[in-house]
């Protein structure tokens, strides 16, 4: 009789509400990506990547061991301004690449394999620490709609700063580790290092405005707690004010060639969370799957380590990472709520889980990184391993000392 009535109101739904099939597409955080789509577009129009990599680099030195640190700290930086882990892959690929030649190394080689791969990896788990990727901006998402509480850009950064300074302190020791250099420095070649990273895209007008427009961006997001206005908001607006006119900072061209799929995975994957929301779908899930985990999530001790490798292990079975979220998320905010819980703080752990990864398909940019065929499969699992550890720890760091310290 569930069963029946749930179908029965699945149809109704889907039949007479399109208002709330197409939730997704309205959402702020849908709107969000194309805002950051923008950003990122801008930037890499103007050369500011390597500009971004040529002044880290002209500072870290030339032996591999700070080459390779100062790739990380790149692909780090690159986030807050090229929203989108396949993007920044794109993007990094090519420097690896160079840096690789520079050493005179090939495919197979450990140092190859040690930049590419760290590079990989990292690009797709940056994502999970600012509201960049598209896996963060579904979580802010659903969180927001569904959790019934407000997620700040500055509050997200600020609850996983730990664990970036963790990823990438320990991603660039355990690559060395794992993969030791065939050739420990370029000192000889320092100027051919430089001209490497040096970009042959001119300073001009507009790459002036094109900065000037990111950094604005990054500030009001950085400050959204003291002026209120969302990060969508802001995203979306700076997108469309380099489109103008009189700005012309981006054109129609531009904005056909932009990667906008992602948009239509973001908003369907909200829409359905929502369509479960209206259809009992949630509470049918929570009562059959989550019923027998309360006594855990109810302590905060218990709970990091019950959500975070239940959720890496949940993620084996899904194809990507919003679809992980997508269908885990919405169960986990109505449970939340049913059970006077922290919808906020159930749904950060969670959405920070999903970064933990063993495998290619678990996420774009590590297909992306993979194809390259710069590591193997099994250097993705020894390196994943540690590092799903390493995250673990960071995150109990986090929700057990950082996060109490600012009230949270």
């Amino acid at each position: 009789g569930i069963r029946d009535s749930s179908v029965t109101e699945f149809r109704r739904v889907l039949f007479r509400s399109p208002d709330v099939i197409f939730e997704g597409f309205v959402d702020a955080a849908s709107w969000y990506y194309i805002g950051a789509v923008l950003i990122g577009t801008m930037a890499t129009k103007t050369g500011l990547p390597q500009r971004i990599a040529a002044f880290v680099v002209e500072r870290v030195g030339v032996t591999y061991s700070r080459l390779l640190l100062g790739l990380i700290i790149i692909d780090f930086l690159l986030t807050f301004i090229v929203p989108s882990g396949v993007a920044r892959m794109v993007i990094m690929a090519p420097i690896c690449i160079g840096v690789i030649n520079l050493f005179g190394m090939e495919r197979g080689s450990n140092i190859g394999r040690g930049i590419f791969l760290v590079i990989t990896y990292a690009t797709a788990i940056f994502d999970k620490m600012i509201i960049a990727g598209t896996g963060a901006i579904t979580a802010r998402g659903i969180i927001e709609r569904l959790g019934g509480v407000d997620v700040t850009y500055s509050f997200w950064l600020l609850a996983f700063i730990p664990c970036s300074l963790l990823t990438i302190f320990f991603g660039w020791r355990l690559t060395i580790w794992l993969f030791p250099p065939e050739i420990e420095t370029l000192e000889g070649r320092r100027e051919e290092v430089r001209n490497h990273f040096r970009t042959t895209t001119k300073w001009t007008p507009t790459a002036t405005k094109a900065t000037i427009l990111i950094g604005l961006a990054l500030a009001l997001w950085l400050t959204d707690w003291l002026h209120g206005i969302s990060a969508a908001m802001v995203a979306f607006g700076i997108g469309l004010m380099a489109l103008l006119p009189f700005v012309d900072v981006l054109d129609a061209e531009d904005f056909r060639k932009a990667n906008m799929l992602p948009f239509f995975f973001v908003a369907a994957a909200l829409g359905m969370s929502e369509v479960l929301r209206e259809t009992g779908g949630l509470t049918l899930l929570t009562d059959n799957i989550l019923g027998g985990m309360e006594p855990f999530i109810e302590s905060k001790v218990l709970a990091v380590p019950v959500l975070y490798w239940t959720a890496f292990v949940y993620h084996f079975f899904t194809a990507s990472e919003i679809s992980m979220l997508a269908t885990s998320l919405p169960v986990l905010m109505e449970f939340a709520k049913s059970h006077s819980l922290d919808p906020l703080w159930i749904g950060l752990v969670w959405s920070f889980a999903a970064g933990g990864k063993l495998f290619a398909y678990q996420s774009a940019p590590l297909v992306v990184g993979y194809s390259y065929g710069y590591f193997r499969h099994m250097d993705l699992v020894k390196l994943g391993a540690m590092l799903t550890v390493i995250e673990f720890v960071g995150l109990a760091f986090c929700a057990g000392i950082w996060w109490p310290i600012f009230g949270f």
